[in-house]
């Protein structure tokens, strides 16, 4: 339901400045502050959020730069060379998201709910920023690429045990230069991935291990949605941060909360497939945003 407080855009209109921090970002914040203000804020975050953590998202500016598609669900568990593909590129992927780290925006929310107005977040992204940021207990609605599963026998492990084993099997692979995508994946050449070993469960010996992540195609397990359906229905404000809302796991929760009467507020650079859904809308680069956000409202000290 949109309530027509209207759309900012990350240009204050009666300067033409631009509001990319500072005092120019809290006054096109000033229409969000007293939605959030009040507390009972739960936060959809999307990979928007962390492109400025260095890792490119799927539609924005980075994600325009991509080539091909993303592995689905279907073609992972249908075909040998769509998993050696896979692993393949996200191997030389990895270290791009091991070594990420929190970014001003995942500080801010983490702020915000260390201080009481954010009460829950739920996050479409699988990249653990938002826990190495302090935020504990956010929905990961995608999973994380932090642990793998094996189809056959179930045993989860950490992504780290698997880099030592993938990289044991395929000496000096991950030195192969690439560049990255979304998600820790990386453009490789097709002889390069032909060339990849990948290695089996090591538990069962043999499984097949998939990263502890959706794939498209793949259902987000019943419980987190279900998890994140109460955090909407108890929310007094649904504040989407860098998500483009184009895919329907994370659109159904901004659908839900304006069906319901819950004010949906968008801050995120470029259109979304939820912005006619929004009470409010700021087009603004996230960190210096949810920093200001995070400085007027739940100031350090």
């Amino acid at each position: 339901m949109n309530t027509g407080v209207g759309a900012v855009t990350g240009t204050d209109a009666g300067t033409g400045t631009e509001a990319g921090s500072g005092a120019e970002a809290l006054a096109a914040l000033a229409p969000l502050l007293p939605l959030v203000s009040r507390g009972g804020v739960v936060v959809l975050s999307g990979a928007g959020l962390s492109t400025e953590s260095g890792i490119p998202d799927y539609r924005g500016e980075t994600g325009r730069r991509r080539r091909g598609s993303p592995m689905t669900y279907q073609e992972f568990t249908g075909s040998a060379e769509g998993r050696r593909r896979y692993w393949a590129r996200s191997h030389v992927g990895w270290p791009s998201i091991a070594g990420a780290r929190p970014n001003a925006g995942h500080r801010a929310v983490a702020r915000l709910a260390a201080a009481g107005l954010v009460t829950g977040v739920v996050t479409q992204n699988v990249d653990g920023l938002h826990a190495a940021a302090g935020t504990a207990d956010a929905v990961e609605l995608h999973g994380s690429l932090h642990a793998v599963v094996c189809l056959d026998c179930g045993a989860r492990g950490p992504r780290t045990d698997l880099a030592e084993r993938l990289d044991a099997a395929n000496p000096g692979f991950r030195a192969l230069a690439a560049r990255i995508a979304a998600d820790g994946d990386a453009e490789l050449p097709a002889e390069h991935v032909a060339s990849f070993r990948p290695v089996g469960c090591a538990v069962c010996g043999s499984g097949v291990l998939k990263p502890d992540v959706v794939f498209f195609g793949e259902q987000v397990p019943l419980p987190r949605v279900h998890a994140s359906y109460a955090l909407v229905d108890a929310a007094s404000l649904l504040l989407v941060a860098g998500s483009s809302l184009t895919v329907m796991s994370g659109l159904r929760f901004a659908r839900h909360a304006a069906k319901h009467g819950t004010p949906v507020a968008i801050v995120n650079q470029g259109p979304t497939r939820g912005d006619d859904l929004a009470a409010l809308r700021l087009d603004l680069p996230l960190g210096p945003a949810l920093t200001a956000l995070a400085d007027r409202l739940a100031p350090v000290g």
